[in-house]
């Protein structure tokens, strides 16, 4: 897609395969401090997840940046991401849930392109409040009053 900018942030054992594969609409930063990724992040206008993790915070630190996210439809992002609802015609559906990104479910490029296409047809659909919202879902305040209440449900049941 030479008409679309992509920035990769980070490094790791394929650095030089992938940086030897760019095109001159790729720009490769490899690993930056977390200020910098959190203001690139901050600037985009969409965050690219290709991965399958079992939870993938990446995706969470985008959408609490009010950044929008292109996935892989496996793993965490099931979790963390709600995707935008397609109808006939690639119009967004709107449904209670509000959307945080769109998903991809084969890691090709021909996938991502695709995804990357619906996703601009459908962008005006992101809200930045509604995407952060969506992020404090998985914030240390409510992890700290779920764990709260999962060990005084144990601990209930045990002495009771």
């Amino acid at each position: 897609m030479p008409d679309k900018k992509l920035i990769v942030i980070g490094d790791g054992p394929d650095y030089e395969k992938i940086r030897s594969k760019a095109g001159r609409n790729i720009e490769l930063l490899g690993y930056q401090p977390s200020s910098v990724l959190r203001d690139y992040m901050r600037n985009a206008r969409a965050f690219v997840y290709a991965a399958e993790e079992d939870f993938g915070i990446v995706t969470v630190e985008a959408q609490a940046c009010g950044t929008p996210v292109i996935a892989f439809g496996r793993g965490g992002s099931l979790e963390t991401v709600t995707p935008v609802q397609m109808t006939t015609g690639d119009r967004a559906k709107t449904s209670e849930k509000k959307p945080t990104g769109v998903f991809f479910y084969e890691q090709t490029p021909e996938a991502i392109q695709d995804a990357v296409r619906r996703f601009e047809r459908v962008r005006d659909t992101f809200d930045a409040r509604e995407l952060r919202r969506n992020a404090e879902r998985f914030g240390i305040k409510r992890f700290k009053q779920e764990f709260k209440e999962l060990v005084d449900q144990a601990l209930d049941q045990r002495f009771s």
